[in-house]
Order: C-alpha cells, then sequence, then structure tokens
C-alpha cells in the first residue's frame, strides 16, 4: 500500500467515527496513513471515548453496574464513614495488586552444631501467660474445692466439716440433688450421646430443643422461645441480633456484666438512667423524645433493657412502670430475667408472675438454665418474630454447637417438677425472709436487696478502715473463710472491675434455697453474723 492511498481497512475506521465525533476522523485518518498496524488502531479507538456520557454508556453494560451504583448510593446516605473506609480498601486492593512483587536472597549464616547446640541451651521460650499477681494467688488459694457432688449440703477437700451449708449457689429450688433429675439426665445420656455434633441452625437440633421451647413457652406464657448454649451469651447476643449502629438503647446503670457487653457489641446509642429510678427513666426518654423533635433526625430502633433480679445488688425491678413508660415514648422492654425466673411469683414463672402481668407486654425475656432450673445454656422468649430473627441474626445462636441433650431435657425436667411442686417458690420467699430477718440489726455491713429478692449482698459500712478495693476484698474473704470454719459456704461476688461500667463496691453475695428448713437458715443466719463481727468489730474507724 502506498502513502498516498487509503486502505478499505482504513475506510471502514473513519466511517464508524464519523457519526461520534467528526473532529477525530481527519486525526485517526492521518494516523492510518502513517501506519497500518491494526493494534494502534483499535487502541485509537479505545482513546476515543472521551465524554461522560460515553463512560456511562460504557458502564451500564457491564453486568451488575447498576445494583453497584445503588448500593454505593444508599451506603453513603445512611454512613458515609463506612463509603470511606469501603473506598480505602478498594484502593488499597488496587495498590497491592499493582505493587511489584520483590524476591529478596537472605544471606544466612552458617553455624556449626556446637554454635547451635550453645544457641538451644541459651534460648528461654515466652510464658503463653502473664505471671499470676500476689492478690491473683491469695484468689486461687481461697477457692474452695468440693470433695463429692454440687449440692445444698456439700463437703470440701481439706476441711474439718463433713458437711457445710451452700448459700453461695444459685440452686434456689434445690434440683442439684433431685432423683428424677438424675434418671433423667441419664436417660438422655445413653439415648443420644454427651454432645449435640453441629449447630443449632443445621443438625445440632433435636427433638429434646424443641421440647424445652415449647415448655418454656406455655410456661411462661409467650408465643415462642429460642434456645441458646450457654447463658452468658444469651443477652449478648439477643441485644445485638436486633440493636445496631444508630439504634438508641436505654438501660439501668446496675445491669449485669453480660448486658454491659451485649450494649457494648451492639454499637448503638447507649442512654443510662440512675439504677432503678423511674423518675430519672422517664426524664431521659423526654429528653431523646424533645431532640428528635429539634434535630428532625429518622425515627430508629429504641430499647428500654433492665433485669428481673439485679444480679449486682439484688433489687427487683419495677416492672408497672416501665411498661407505663414503654407504652407512652413507644419504646420495646428487654427484661433479663435469670434469677427471677423460679423465684418470683406464685408459680415461680418470674417478674411477670411476681406483678401479674401479662408476659406477652415484654418484647423479649431473656433467661438462664443455670440459675434455678439447674443446668446450662439460656434461652430468650417472645414473639415468634422475635425469635425467628434470631435463628438467622443471633451471633451465639449461628456460630455456637447446640445444647447437649442431657442438658436441655434437665432444664425441661426442672420447668415440670416446679410447676408439680410450687410451693418450693414459697419456700425460697419464706427462707429468704427468715435470713434477712435475723440480719436485721448486723452492724459493720449494708444488707442489700430487696425482701422477696432470695438473692442479696453484704457490703462494707463506709465506717469500716478499708479504702482501696483489694483492702475491702480482703476483708470479706476473711467473713468467708470464718463462715466456712463454722459450717457456712459463703463467696465474694466476682467483678471484673476493669471492665465495669460503672463502679461497683465489692461484696459477698448470699443465695437462699429452698432446701434448708427454717432452724438451718436461723443457724446460716447466726454464723455470718458472727463472722461479721468477729473479722470487723476492731476494724471501724
Amino acid at each position: 500500500m502506498h502513502g498516498g492511498s487509503k486502505s478499505d481497512f482504513t475506510k471502514r475506521v473513519e466511517a464508524s467515527l464519523k457519526s461520534r465525533n467528526n473532529k477525530h476522523v481527519t486525526l485517526v485518518s492521518n494516523i492510518c496513513l502513517l501506519s497500518h498496524n491494526w493494534k494502534k488502531i483499535i487502541f485509537l479507538k479505545i482513546l476515543n471515548i472521551t465524554t461522560i456520557t460515553d463512560i456511562s454508556i460504557v458502564y451500564s453494560r457491564i453486568p451488575g453496574s447498576g445494583i453497584l451504583l445503588k448500593y454505593i448510593k444508599n451506603s453513603h446516605q445512611n454512613d458515609p464513614f463506612r463509603t470511606f473506609l469501603e473506598a480505602l480498601l478498594v484502593l488499597f486492593a488496587i495498590i497491592y495488586l499493582l505493587t511489584k512483587r520483590y524476591r529478596t536472597d537472605n544471606n544466612l549464616i552458617e553455624l556449626t552444631p556446637s554454635e547451635i547446640e550453645e544457641l538451644v541451651e541459651e534460648w528461654q521460650p515466652e510464658s503463653l501467660v502473664p505471671a499470676i499477681t500476689e492478690s491473683q494467688r491469695i484468689e486461687l488459694d481461697k477457692t474452695p474445692i468440693l470433695n463429692g457432688p454440687q449440692g445444698p449440703r456439700i463437703k470440701l477437700v481439706n476441711c474439718k466439716n463433713n458437711s457445710l451449708m451452700n448459700l453461695a449457689s444459685f440452686d434456689f429450688l434445690g434440683l442439684t440433688t433431685n432423683e428424677l433429675m438424675k434418671e433423667k439426665a441419664i436417660q438422655i445420656l445413653r439415648k443420644y450421646g454427651v454432645g449435640s455434633c453441629g449447630p443449632p441452625g443445621f443438625y445440632g437440633t433435636i427433638d429434646v430443643h424443641t421440647e424445652f421451647e415449647r415448655t418454656v413457652s406455655e410456661f411462661l406464657g409467650t408465643d415462642d422461645t429460642i434456645l441458646y448454649s450457654q447463658a452468658f451469651s444469651t443477652i449478648g447476643s439477643a441485644i445485638p441480633s436486633f440493636c445496631k449502629r444508630g439504634d438508641i438503647i436505654v438501660a439501668d446503670q446496675g445491669c449485669n456484666f453480660a448486658i454491659q457487653k451485649g450494649i457494648q457489641i451492639s454499637r448503638s446509642v447507649i442512654k443510662w438512667y440512675k439504677h432503678n429510678d423511674m423518675q430519672d427513666l422517664e426524664n431521659i426518654l423526654l429528653k431523646i423524645k424533645n431532640e428528635d423533635i429539634e434535630s428532625g433526625r429518622r425515627l430508629t430502633r429504641r430499647f428500654i433493657v433492665t433485669e428481673g433480679i439485679f444480679e449486682n445488688s439484688g433489687d427487683i425491678a419495677q416492672l408497672p412502670k416501665l411498661l407505663e413508660l414503654k407504652k407512652k415514648f413507644k419504646y420495646r422492654l428487654i427484661l433479663d430475667e435469670s434469677l427471677s425466673i423460679g423465684t418470683l411469683g406464685k408459680r415461680g414463672a418470674g417478674l411477670t408472675d411476681y406483678y401479674n402481668i401479662n408476659p406477652k407486654e415484654i418484647d423479649m425475656i431473656v433467661g438462664s438454665m443455670c440459675t434455678a432450673l439447674c443446668s446450662s445454656g439460656g434461652f430468650c422468649s417472645g414473639s415468634f418474630e422475635i425469635t425467628d430473627h434470631q435463628r438467622i441474626s443471633g451471633p451465639a445462636y449461628c456460630y455456637s454447637a447446640a445444647l447437649p441433650a442431657m442438658l436441655s431435657a434437665c432444664a425441661t425436667e426442672s420447668i415440670k417438677n416446679l410447676d408439680r411442686n410450687p410451693h418450693l417458690v414459697a419456700k425460697v420467699l419464706s427462707n429468704t425472709s427468715t435470713f434477712k430477718s435475723n440480719m436485721a440489726n448486723v452492724k459493720y455491713v449494708t444488707v442489700d436487696g430487696f425482701a422477696d429478692s432470695p438473692v442479696f449482698h453484704l457490703r462494707l459500712n463506709k465506717d469500716i478502715k478499708a479504702n482501696s478495693i483489694e483492702e475491702k476484698e480482703k476483708l470479706l474473704q476473711e467473713i468467708v473463710d470464718d463462715a466456712m470454719n463454722n459450717g457456712v459456704i459463703l463467696t465474694r461476688a466476682k467483678y471484673v472491675f476493669a471492665q465495669e461500667t460503672f463502679g461497683i463496691e465489692p461484696s459477698i453475695r448470699i443465695c437462699i434455697s429452698a432446701s434448708f428448713s427454717k432452724k438451718e437458715i436461723e443457724k446460716a443466719a447466726a454464723i455470718t453474723k458472727s463472722a461479721i463481727t468477729k473479722v470487723l468489730k476492731n476494724k471501724v474507724r
């Protein structure tokens, strides 16, 4: 082909480009006359797409481009920070893929066998765990070791007493020694084995699990129940499965550690009201409502979170007032009844039974099987929508193995036992009243907790010579040791002080069981009172 003539291929290129941009035709023609390399022609044709319209046309032809653009717009509108973060991740991925890989040859120093042996002998591995502190060592030394089965009356290793009254256990109904429970556990163990071998959402759920969920729903009076494998993570999973970034949680400052962690994981906006102070709660809810009106912020999910019986104080929540405020300000209520189910109400059905309130007015009732039900695991009860949502979004439900069949069956049997023997709840209340009346005039400590709560705390008065947490815990441990030497097992309440949201005073936690007679309870109260006086009488300022 000569310099002055155009090839058929060049003419076809000119014709295809003329309809798009005549200004580029001459340029392409001249270049094609200079070189007939087909690769260069295709490259120039690509360069011809210069306008925003051309780019948008090309982008729209990419499969899934519309979905991606819609996702970016919605994401930026709801959470601009997330869009910025995702853009950084995309940029990092592009840079990482385009960066050259460099290979360096390490010049290793050749060591003789004797030098290698010498280095091996000198090497000292780092400890997998840090060395224990002095307070931790004392804690381990003071931990009692059981010499036999758990129960209301126990034996300890290296203890002169053959049988000690156990006031440190959550076994309120005394079911750990129930023979029917033992027979049921052995029967289920032989039929199903030990482990569940799978998560609940796949092949871990069997008939005993669904039977427990039905039994709890019937016992409490709710629509449905979901079973969790761990008690601690039940509330910590139920809260973040519903509460997300931007939602608002209003919680009691006295809530237990598990609730605090669940609230923290949710990343919601947190408002705390003073412990069991309904006036402060109403003020906070009113303030949030006024802020919504002034700022015009969009409506988000709103929750009130509290406990039935507070683990850290023994107080009982004021459920009627909570429901009144819940309805007035349009909030949902999450109620942790880990300690109140089996101990409050005529049937032992918890706080709703205690106040004679329809349980369906509570959005979520969370409970533990490690306390009165004498098993392991936890549950969340409410409407079908509440439970179904957790089966696909509850972290502790989706990513944990199902509860062993034996434990689920034992919890079911505990509820049936409670149904057959409602007098056990009355016995717990009677023993609680007897113990507290005998502790009414105790000196040096304050008895925290409501009158009907079988869980209460002994805390040092302010006139005791103890300023730091360590000093207070040391005095409390001396009381525990003295009571144990006289036949009563007490325990210091265990707190993670460094992670507690609000400051909390060290205490001795006492749990009352239906297993003891009135005389035994009076004896236990007298021993506890004597130990307090013996240890603290010379510690007053």
